[in-house]
């Protein structure tokens, strides 16, 4: 047997499900142990070496003939190779295990086979594939996720387009999930679990329990919530909240989490530490329904262990298919020249004219009141149970900042409370680690620019980049008293406007043809640049609701 073992359960906490263990989570419950596989992941180059050889050896006994059962090669030690095979930025281990496939199939075992040819269902292939990473820079960032967590996922090499946001990116995610910290490793993958599946995000789901589990968490907790410990239950309403309606988070909320009477109490410390991994994971549901995630080779919906069929297996996806189909057109160029022309126009109309302070909220009303998505389903999908066991109340959902005929809530001032003035400072008292990485990586992004706008270089896209967040964080009540939103309207199209506000709210609602649908002429790495706008502008903007909630707590 090859050393990849199943995690053993433990008691389930709560009221356990009548279901049996070894039906839960068929297909993701096995992990890697600390043998051959896990020493790939060696950073000394001879012990992995020696690893790639112990691996090579063992598989090659195992799919000798005669060899089943548990001499034989595991389903998930299959899985695990072609995984490997196809993302490991090191070469000698990626080849070695794309050959070690080959010889089992020659052997008679039955392979499994991948059913998606890149990271993403919008973007082709050939634009995410490791060669174009090199040469963009973001190798180097490939080769330590894959030495410090064993695997480089679809996210991480859409990401890797991006190269300077990444590593920002990624040392954040180890500081919240791997680092020292309040909460322990199991429950804060957990938290993650709860968090993506308010967004059906079965991508994050199936990552994040994998990683539980090798956490040393307990299997039972994946039947559920009734099977997790109270505590961990009574994040629900906090988790809900913050993916759909921050702005209604309130210092009640935060009290009945931290009430010292509480039987469930949450230490301060606890309590900010889960705040922060809850809008990690909501931002990054929305990045992963943004950009097309597909799944993990390794997990559901990734492979297949039938036979391929001719057209089982097809080189560009029906969601790319119709990506491809909007890409381009006779009109996209002059709709680049317009763009610009209206970003040097306001320029100048800036420089020359002052709007009063009403007109200005007039301006940011107009925006936030705007309904765009009455495209969008009325009727909820089915959730799927391996996803809808994460999520009570399903059906609550984001509404309107500002719905129709209704009293809307007051607006969040940045001159107020803003992530610069107030909420920096109380994240470095409650925990200065991450506050400290979460400013570093807002600062990254809102000044991540290659000068460049479709064709043209040498280009300055400040304003360009302003707009997008601050229309993100203005449909979550938002407002900049010096910005005018106004120039939302001149630089976002209306179909840019409709993705942004779609993969924001409704992340689960958005479609290859509303990705193709804007900016028809830019770079895919142009789009994926707004879905890193979008992600950190909306984290910010809940956060800055959580920090506000908590600091009128403690007052």
């Amino acid at each position: 047997m090859l050393d990849m073992m199943p995690a053993t359960a433990s008691g389930c906490v709560g009221e356990a499900s009548p279901q049996e263990p070894e039906d839960l989570h068929r297909e993701t419950v096995a992990v890697p142990s600390s043998g051959r596989l896990s020493r790939l992941c060696s950073r000394d180059e001879k012990e992995r070496a020696a690893a790639l050889e112990a691996l090579s050896r063992g598989v090659l006994s195992s799919a000798s003939p005669g060899a089943d059962g548990e001499q034989g090669l595991q389903r998930n030690t299959l899985l695990h190779l072609l995984r490997v095979s196809r993302t490991c930025p090191l070469p000698d281990i990626r080849e070695r295990a794309a050959e070690l496939l080959r010889m089992a199939q020659a052997r008679g075992v039955e392979v499994p086979q991948a059913l998606v040819t890149g990271p993403s269902a919008f973007i082709p292939a050939e634009e995410i594939c490791l060669s174009i990473l090199q040469e963009l820079g973001g190798l180097p960032d490939l080769v330590e996720a894959f030495l410090s967590t064993g695997r480089v996922d679809h996210v991480t090499m859409v990401m890797a387009l991006h190269p300077s946001y990444l590593r920002c990116f990624l040392r954040t995610q180890q500081a919240l999930l791997q680092l020292d910290g309040p909460l322990p490793c199991d429950w804060r993958h957990y938290i993650v679990v709860m968090a993506s599946a308010r967004h059906r995000c079965s991508y994050l789901v199936q990552l994040h329990s994998d990683a539980f589990l090798q956490a040393g968490g307990d299997e039972r907790w994946l039947q559920g919530l009734h099977c997790v410990p109270a505590k961990l239950r009574h994040l629900n309403l906090l988790n809900k909240l913050l993916a759909h309606r921050p702005w209604l988070l309130a210092q009640e909320h935060i009290a009945d989490l931290v009430c010292p009477t509480s039987e469930q109490r949450w230490s301060l410390a606890e309590l900010i530490h889960a705040v922060v991994i809850l809008v990690h994971a909501h931002s990054l549901s929305s990045f992963v329904w943004g950009c097309g995630i597909n799944p993990e080779l390794d997990h559901v919906g990734g492979h297949t262990f039938r036979p391929p069929s001719p057209s089982a297996h097809v080189s560009r996806s029906p969601a790319h298919e119709s990506a491809t189909e909007c890409q381009g057109g006779a009109n996209g160029e002059h709709e680049v020249e317009l763009l610009m022309e209206r970003m040097q126009l306001l320029q100048r109309q800036q420089e020359q004219e002052e709007f009063s302070p009403e007109e200005m909220v007039t301006r940011f009303e107009r925006e936030r009141s705007e309904r765009l998505l009455g495209q969008l389903s009325d009727v909820p999908c089915a959730l799927p149970d391996s996803v809808s066991r994460f999520a009570e109340d399903a059906e609550f959902d984001y509404q309107d900042f500002a719905p129709r005929g209704e009293q809307a809530p007051p607006t969040l001032r940045a001159q107020v409370f803003s992530w610069e003035d107030h909420g920096f400072s109380l994240m470095n008292r409650l925990y200065p680690e991450i506050g400290q990485l979460l400013d570093e990586k807002f600062q990254v992004v809102s000044n991540l620019t290659y000068r460049t706008m479709a064709m043209h270089c040498d280009v300055e896209t400040s304003m360009l980049r302003k707009a997008v967040q601050n229309y993100i964080q203005c449909v979550f009540g938002i407002r900049y008293d010096d910005y005018d939103y106004g120039d939302v309207n001149q630089l976002l199209e209306l179909q840019l406007k409709v993705y942004i506000k779609t993969v924001a709210c409704h992340p689960e609602e958005t479609s290859a043809r509303m990705y193709a649908a804007f900016w028809r002429h830019f770079r895919h790495s142009e789009k994926v640049h707004v879905n890193l706008l979008l992600l950190e502008a909306r984290l910010q903007a809940a956060l800055l609701y959580a920090l506000r909630a908590i600091m009128r707590y403690m007052m």
